[in-house]
């Protein structure tokens, strides 16, 4: 049965406060240094809700404050701060026994340097202890969500792949681009050889690229102006392309159809929708040891609400598996020009 951290919290809080006091209380009694049973159980009590009190107190300030991922130095800060602090607090509430003492005995309470120093003593180790078995607990539960997260997501991964897979190279985009070659045969026999090339080479890519994370950024590059050509077919003069690329960057690793399914999508959702066409335009740099991807089209984000997304979601999959926090993905539209930016480290 699965449970929640809060659930095992509150039962751990129970059991790890609720043995000790109880103990310490009977040791009284067998010793024989108990002389009201009533003040024992008060004592029991407050001993009882002091310690929780102060040590959730604790877990809700180190919730916030640390990064249970990994330790960093200012995170070693906090918990010795917040150690201290909640050992003090759960010191000073032994105070609260005096006059407890006094109201059950009818006297005032005689306490000896010794007791007040081994009761300082006896609060700084129950909160040690207690973030002994805190921390542990809570890095072992926190690496285990961890895990499931990324299983889950290699998971979906896989299905977008699949998808991928299956949308490489779409029927509809390879049923145009035959019948397109077909009536340029009538124009340009030449041409059409040549499309009738770049279109087998896309299909080899797509087959043989579908089972590794990354590929040269060179290769990519070839199947983008592929697909360039064989859409300027059917969009003639309504489609522009420009690029803007240093070759420093082409022996750059990248995931496999990540920039031509961003192109793809530029053209499909956004040239081919404006009736006078438009222009992509992609532009890839470094900076700071990342690779920006930016591509940008003529178009609105309004014209794909119809659009299935399933691309757009796999790019997003595929880089939080391969990248996950480091890497980032966001579309954005500014004067009817949609762009589309990656971010990955290199």
């Amino acid at each position: 049965m699965k449970i929640s951290n809060s659930v095992l919290f509150w039962v751990l809080q129970v059991i790890g406060w609720g043995i000790p006091t109880v103990l310490n209380n009977a040791a009284k009694v067998v010793s024989g240094n108990l002389e009201s049973r009533y003040y024992g159980l008060a004592e029991l009590l407050l001993v009882f809700i002091s310690g929780i009190t102060i040590t959730t107190l604790l877990r809700f300030y180190l919730k916030r404050t640390i990064s249970f991922d990994a330790f960093r130095r200012q995170d070693i800060i906090h918990i010795v701060g917040g150690f201290i602090v909640a050992a003090t607090l759960f010191a000073l509430s032994f105070l609260l026994t005096i006059p407890i003492y006094n109201y059950f005995h009818g006297k005032p309470l005689e306490m000896e340097t010794v007791i007040i120093v081994a009761n300082i003593l006896n609060a700084f180790g129950f909160i040690f202890l207690w973030l002994l078995c805190y921390i542990p607990i809570k890095i072992a539960r926190h690496s285990r969500k961890n895990r499931v997260e990324r299983l889950e997501l290699q998971t979906s991964l896989k299905e977008a792949q699949l998808n991928t897979l299956k949308g490489q190279i779409n029927p509809h985009f390879m049923f145009n681009s035959l019948n397109n070659i077909r009536g340029l045969m009538l124009e340009d026999v030449e041409k059409s050889r040549e499309m009738i090339t770049r279109l087998s080479d896309m299909l080899r890519y797509s087959l043989t690229k579908n089972d590794v994370d990354t590929i040269p950024l060179k290769n990519e590059l070839e199947m983008v102006d592929n697909y360039i050509a064989l859409s300027k077919i059917q969009l003639e003069d309504r489609l522009s392309f420009s690029s803007e690329i240093s070759e420093i960057l082409y022996t750059t690793e990248i995931p496999p159809m990540l920039i031509q399914m961003l192109v793809e999508n530029a053209v499909k959702h956004g040239i081919s929708n404006e009736k006078d066409g438009g222009h992509v335009a992609l532009n890839i740099s470094e900076k700071n040891k990342n690779l920006f991807i930016e591509i940008t089209n003529t178009g609105s984000l309004i014209q794909a609400k119809g659009s299935t997304k399933i691309g757009l979601k796999n790019i997003a999959e595929r880089l939080a598996l391969l990248y996950g926090d480091t890497a980032r993905f966001e579309l954005s539209e500014k004067d009817h020009l949609v762009t589309a930016l990656i971010q990955i480290p290199m």
